[in-house]
């Protein structure tokens, strides 16, 4: 029998550090056995995070020109370089128990590729690389932190939301990398709402889940 996931997803858009105050606080009460396992679903407001391995040539305009511009710059404790998140784009924050990192990876890696191809998207991974690839440039993201077997951040794919930021950066420690996103693949947006659910679906179909959708708030 799946175990539960519980979903929580904001309806507001969430500055960056309340969505990783949200994440302590639910990672506590999983660790300490008061819930179950946990799923945030939610979108960000405009923020540059820098990973454990950002270098500082990776956001060459400065963190002072980058807020002037509307967009925060925040200082992650996850794994990875330097990404962006931003309206339009889905976040996803499991925090649950795991067995293994690199598995739990490919398994958030797999969820990314079978949601995207139920929204006609074809992608794929790319040998040494963490993330997801789409024919015009790197669609989706992953970060995680495990602490005492309980993962926290995750994955951000990008559905509808403006690529320029990427630009602005060395996306994901990168040089030249280029961003797509599932509106930049179509050639129609709207995805958001079909996604999120085709995405929840399929990471409880790899994680072994079975979902409660809680009330969603404004976080």
């Amino acid at each position: 029998m799946a175990r539960e996931l519980e979903v929580r997803h904001p309806v507001d858009l969430i500055p960056y550090d309340r969505g990783v105050q949200l994440q302590e606080e639910l990672r506590n009460a999983v660790q300490t056995g008061e819930l179950p396992d946990q799923l945030l679903l939610l979108e960000h407001e405009p923020v540059y995070t820098r990973g454990r391995r950002t270098k500082p040539d990776e956001l060459p305009m400065g963190a002072d020109w980058y807020r002037a511009q509307g967009i925060e710059v925040c200082d992650a404790d996850r794994g990875g370089a330097v990404t962006y998140h931003g309206p339009g784009q889905l976040v996803a924050y499991p925090i649950m128990c795991i067995d293994g990192v690199h598995e739990y990876v490919a398994a958030l890696e797999r969820a990314i590729i079978t949601a995207l191809a139920d929204e006609g998207v074809t992608t794929q991974v790319r040998d040494g690389l963490t993330g997801v690839w789409a024919p015009k440039g790197k669609i989706a993201s992953i970060g995680v932190r495990v602490k005492n077997r309980v993962s926290m951040h995750g994955l951000a794919v990008n559905v509808d939301n403006d690529l320029q930021p990427f630009e602005w950066i060395v996306p994901c420690g990168m040089e030249g990398a280029q961003m797509s996103s599932i509106c930049k693949e179509t050639g129609e947006a709207g995805h958001m709402d079909s996604f999120r659910e085709a995405l929840l679906a399929r990471l409880c179909e790899q994680l072994g889940r079975e979902a409660r959708v809680v009330v969603s708030t404004s976080g």
